[in-house]
């Protein structure tokens, strides 16, 4: 009896249908949406990269809209991010492509919606961000894998986020003093 090695880079999940490139992002506009306006072509890190996105539309957005107006267009950008991850992961044989980087930055957004506007609090809540949706702690995993489609793709981040806001205010209350701020 022996034993095979498997095949290098075998795995589960099918292989994408095609490599998507600048005319794949430009062909749909839940393309353009999903790959974050082309971010997440970016061959290395382009999660982190989405992220930094988040960074200046959600600076642009927070100067024209009140806060709580902006807080629902962060609730219809989630919206439009479960649509077009839908549309973009079937077009591609892959669901969570690593190139769709629209669920960073919305979920992104909304921590920057909660947090001080300074410079600590952005750093703090990058690293923290980027550690837990690399990392994907219980239950990100678990929903990661019982949810699919747009909204699967959306919620695993949305859940990052949350653990993000979670550790900040957790930070602010047990080792900050209000009085520092």
């Amino acid at each position: 009896m022996t034993t095979s090695l498997p095949e290098p880079y075998q795995s589960d999940l099918p292989p994408p249908r095609l490599q998507p490139d600048l005319a794949f992002v430009h062909s749909r506009f839940a393309h353009f949406v999903a790959f974050g306006a082309g971010v997440g072509l970016i061959p290395w890190a382009p999660g982190t990269f989405g992220t930094l996105i988040a960074f200046p539309l959600f600076w642009s957005l927070n100067s024209w809209f009140e806060p709580i107006t902006l807080l629902l267009v962060i609730d219809i950008l989630f919206i439009l991010g479960i649509w077009a991850c839908s549309i973009t992961g079937k077009v591609l044989g892959a669901p969570d492509h690593s190139g769709m980087v629209w669920d960073e930055i919305v979920a992104f957004m909304l921590v920057l919606y909660f947090i001080p506007d300074q410079v600590l609090w952005y750093s703090a809540a990058f690293i923290l961000f980027r550690f837990f949706d690399i990392l994907k702690p219980p239950p990100i995993t678990y929903f990661e894998r019982k949810l699919h489609g747009g909204f699967g793709v959306m919620f695993d981040d949305l859940l990052a986020a949350f653990y993000t806001l979670l550790c900040l205010a957790g930070w602010k209350s047990l080792v900050l003093f209000e009085s520092y701020f």
